[in-house]
C-alpha cells in the first residue's frame, strides 16, 4: 500500500490521518499532547507512535498484514506531513527529523515534511483563485499567526508572530483567557476595596466553586502553588486543579469563561474574551498592511484568506470578536475560513501534491 500520513501535533492533542492514493481517508486517531516545546524528544516520539499506530489499526482491514512502527519490511508510507506546535526553528526540525524518519521508515528528504502546525492551515489559499496569500491563525491552547504566499504551487512562509508559549505570550489562547479571567476577578475585588460597587458575576461564582474557596484572595494561593512533581502519584484526596501544572490550572478555566460569556451573557466573561480577542488581533495586525520599506513582506487583508484553526477560534462568537477587532484596525479579509480538521485537510493536500490534482477538503471520502 502507498499511504499518505498527516499528523497535527498540538498542545492539547495529536491528530493523525491516513489517506490512500485517491485521497480517501482510511484511518484516523487522536492522541495526547505533542507540542514539541513542552516535551522531551522521547516523550514526543511516544505520543506520535501511539497516535499513528492507532490510525494504522483503523486502516488495517485494507491491508493483508498489520503494520507496525517502525516498519519491519519496507515503509507503507509514500509521504508524511507533520505540523508540529513548538517547532519554530530549523534546529527544532533537525532535532525531530531523524526520529520521525526512523519511526516511519521514510528517508529524510522531500517525502518527509516537518514544519510548524500553522502550515497545515494555509491549504485554503488554493481554494480561491482570487487570492494568493493566506494568513493562518491558531487560537487553541496557545496562539500563533503566520502569513504565506503561494508560489509555483508551493507555500512560502512570509512572516510570523506569536507562538512563544504560555510564559511569554500565547495571546488569545486558552492560557491567556484563563489568566485574564483571574486578573479581572482580582481587579474587580481590588476596586471594591475603595468602595466601588462589586457587580455579581456568574463567572466568578463558577471559578470559586471549582477551586472550592469562599474568599477571592485565596485564588492567589491556588494559582501560585508550585507544580506537582513530574512523577508524583495522583492523590485522590487532592482537588484535581491542584494536581495540575500551573499553566493547566489557568488554561483549564477557558471553558468556564466561554460558557459564562456566550451561554449566560455574563458581563465579566464577555469583557475577558473581548480583551483576549483584541490582543490576538493586535498580534495578527503586525503581519498585515501595505508593503513598504519597513514591511516588505507585509500582506494585505483584502487580498488574502484568513484561515483559523484551534478550539477557541473554532467558536464562531469568539472568532467574530477577533475579526471585529481586526476590522477596527482596517483589516478586512476577502475570505474567512475555519479549518476544523487540519490533519484531514493536510492529508488530502499531501495526496494532491504527490499523485493527483483537484482534490480538496470538500471531496474527502472516509472508508
Amino acid at each position: 500500500m502507498s499511504l499518505y500520513l498527516c499528523v497535527d501535533c498540538g498542545g492539547s492533542k495529536t491528530s493523525a490521518v491516513i489517506c490512500d492514493t485517491y485521497g480517501n481517508i482510511i484511518g484516523r486517531a487522536l492522541g495526547g499532547p505533542s507540542n514539541f516545546a513542552y516535551l522531551s524528544l522521547d516523550a514526543f516520539v511516544v505520543a506520535i507512535t501511539e497516535t499513528v499506530t492507532a490510525a494504522l489499526e483503523k486502516s488495517s482491514p485494507l491491508s493483508d498484514d498489520p503494520i507496525t512502527l517502525p516498519p519491519t519490511s519496507g515503509t507503507p508510507f509514500a509521504a508524511a506531513w507533520f505540523g508540529v506546535s513548538g517547532v519554530d526553528s530549523s534546529a527544532a526540525v533537525a532535532a525531530i527529523t531523524p526520529a520521525l524518519s526512523k519511526l516511519l521508515g521514510i528517508p529524510e528528504g522531500p517525502r518527509l515534511i516537518i514544519a510548524n502546525d500553522t502550515h497545515l492551515l494555509a491549504a485554503p489559499v488554493r481554494m480561491y483563485p482570487d487570492v494568493s496569500h493566506a494568513v493562518a491563525v491558531i487560537g487553541g491552547t496557545g496562539s500563533i499567526a503566520v502569513t504565506f504566499r503561494e508560489n509555483a504551487g508551493k507555500l512560502e512562509e512570509l512572516g510570523r508572530v506569536g507562538g512563544w508559549g504560555w510564559i511569554l505570550g500565547d495571546e488569545g489562547g486558552g492560557f491567556h483567557v484563563g489568566r485574564e479571567a483571574i486578573r479581572q476577578i482580582l481587579m474587580e475585588h481590588d476596586k471594591a476595596s475603595i468602595g466601588t460597587p462589586l457587580a455579581h458575576s456568574k463567572l466568578k461564582d463558577k471559578i470559586m466553586d471549582l477551586f472550592g474557596i469562599a474568599d477571592v484572595m485565596e485564588i492567589l494561593t491556588i494559582i501560585h502553588l508550585p507544580d506537582p512533581p513530574v512523577n508524583a502519584t495522583p492523590d485522590s484526596n487532592l482537588l484535581s486543579h491542584l494536581s495540575m501544572p500551573r499553566e493547566k490550572r489557568l488554561s483549564s478555566l477557558s471553558p468556564l469563561v466561554f460558557s459564562a460569556a456566550f451561554e449566560e451573557g455574563d458581563a465579566l466573561a464577555l469583557r475577558v474574551l473581548r480583551t483576549c480577542a483584541g490582543h490576538l488581533a493586535e498580534q495578527i495586525s503586525v503581519l498585515l498592511g501595505e508593503i513598504s520599506e519597513e514591511k516588505p513582506r507585509a500582506v494585505k487583508a483584502q487580498d488574502s484568506v484568513v484561515s483559523f484553526g484551534g478550539s477557541l477560534v473554532g467558536i464562531a462568537e469568539y472568532r467574530n470578536l477577533v475579526l471585529e477587532h481586526l476590522a477596527k484596525r482596517g483589516h478586512v479579509f476577502r475570505h474567512v475560513e475555519f479549518v476544523n480538521d487540519a490533519a484531514a485537510t493536510g492529508a488530502v493536500g499531501l495526496v494532491a501534491g504527490f499523485v493527483t490534482s483537484g482534490i480538496t477538503s470538500t471531496n474527502v471520502h472516509e472508508c
